[in-house]
């Protein structure tokens, strides 16, 4: 298998947990933020060192609650290729709709070309209104899709996010390059430019090695796009027999594309929280806080419709799940390196797992901690899976 390592990137706390202080009155300083930045990048050089296949890093905005600092995971990750050796690079995920998509092919290539090839291109429609907000000009916002009263906001998320990647797959991949849609016109018409009209552009530059396309799948709609387009598919926050559906459908619908069904474990990752200590209940007693405060951050936003509810449907949207819930759902491994080796070994046998990326950093936790918790997956976890 392939082992990553992905970190939200957030402050130290002290009081992580499902009580106060509620996420919009925590407040950290500057300086609070940019340890935690270099942290992250010393998180990044001990995961090269303990031998992960790759990093994965965050985009995220103005988050002065401190949860997730890092907003441009290219620029940071050329700063951790610099002081790497091997390990490939990537975002869960590059927010489309937050980028003009020309700027985020060329900050891609440049990242992927420096790097030697490392760059992953991973993408995603966003999380937090807040932040899409304030960084497109075509009033795109984050909707969901069990969410009927957001379903505009979703429709034009999703039109905008796709038209992005058509851009940037063409722009990547050819000399030279044109798109007419309905949000965006490139390039635009009547540009004057020596006695004629601009008519095509030319990415400066583009990739000079292969790059792969890793995509967030959370919703049926997404998952016919990225099966039909070829992405790669990344499964996080799910219960374990909603993903094994996702899975094998994306195999049907890829072959259903391009005649050709992909290998079992073939472009799609697992992304899965762990936390590995000397006895279970060590472990149960060591994550709930960080996992409390996640909750409680990012079960507003819809985060966990991926669990499944008491009547064996997706939960309803604003689930906060108890630590007990996500063990049930295997969205979290947690106890003994052997029990953990257990739970891997479960989503390997059921999904073919090929690619695994751990979350082993729980909101709140030391990045010394989140070192050792990929030290021991790495040392104690991995060779007792078959």
């Amino acid at each position: 298998m392939k082992v990553g390592a992905f970190f939200f990137g957030g402050v130290e706390m002290d009081d992580a947990g499902s009580g106060p202080p509620a996420p919009l009155d925590r407040r950290y300083s500057n300086d609070h933020m940019w340890k935690a930045t270099l942290d992250y990048v010393n998180s990044a050089i001990e995961a090269d060192r303990l031998g992960f296949d790759s990093f994965w890093t965050t985009e995220h905005h103005f988050q002065y609650e401190g949860y997730e600092v890092i907003p441009n995971g290219l620029l940071i990750s050329a700063w951790i290729a610099a002081q790497t050796k091997r390990i490939k690079l990537g975002a869960m995920f590059n927010v489309v709709p937050q980028w003009n998509p020309l700027r985020l092919a060329e900050d891609f290539a440049t990242l992927h070309n420096l790097s030697g090839g490392r760059g992953v291109l991973g993408v995603g429609r966003g999380t937090v209104p807040r932040e899409v907000l304030h960084l497109n000009e075509k009033g795109v916002s984050i909707g969901s899709h069990d969410n009927p009263e957001k379903s505009a906001d979703d429709e034009l998320n999703r039109e905008v996010f796709e038209e992005s990647m058509e851009i940037i797959r063409r722009a990547m991949s050819n000399e030279t390059f044109s798109f007419s849609g309905k949000h965006f016109q490139i390039p635009l018409p009547g540009i004057p430019d020596r006695g004629s009209t601009v008519q095509h552009l030319t990415l400066v530059p583009r990739p000079i090695y292969p790059y792969e396309i890793w995509q967030a799948v959370t919703s049926p709609p997404t998952l016919d796009y990225v099966a039909r387009i070829g992405h790669s598919a990344v499964f996080w926050n799910q219960h374990y027999s909603f993903i094994k559906r996702f899975w094998d459908t994306y195999s049907e619908k890829q072959e259903a594309a391009t005649g050709v069904a992909p290998a079992p474990g073939a472009k799609r990752m697992l992304v899965i929280s762990v936390r590995i200590e000397d006895s279970y209940e060590k472990a149960w007693q060591s994550a709930t806080p960080g996992h409390d405060e996640f909750w409680k951050f990012l079960g507003p936003y819809g985060w966990s419709r991926g669990y499944m509810g008491e009547d064996g449907k997706p939960a309803k949207p604003g689930l906060i799940p108890t630590l007990q819930e996500s063990v049930d759902n295997k969205t979290i491994l947690l106890g003994t390196p052997e029990q953990v080796a257990e739970g891997v070994q479960f989503y390997k046998d059921l999904l073919g797992l090929e690619y695994v990326t751990i979350f082993p950093h729980m909101l709140g936790d030391s990045y010394k901690k989140a070192d050792e918790q990929m030290a021991r997956f790495m040392n104690e976890v991995m060779p007792l899976v078959r």
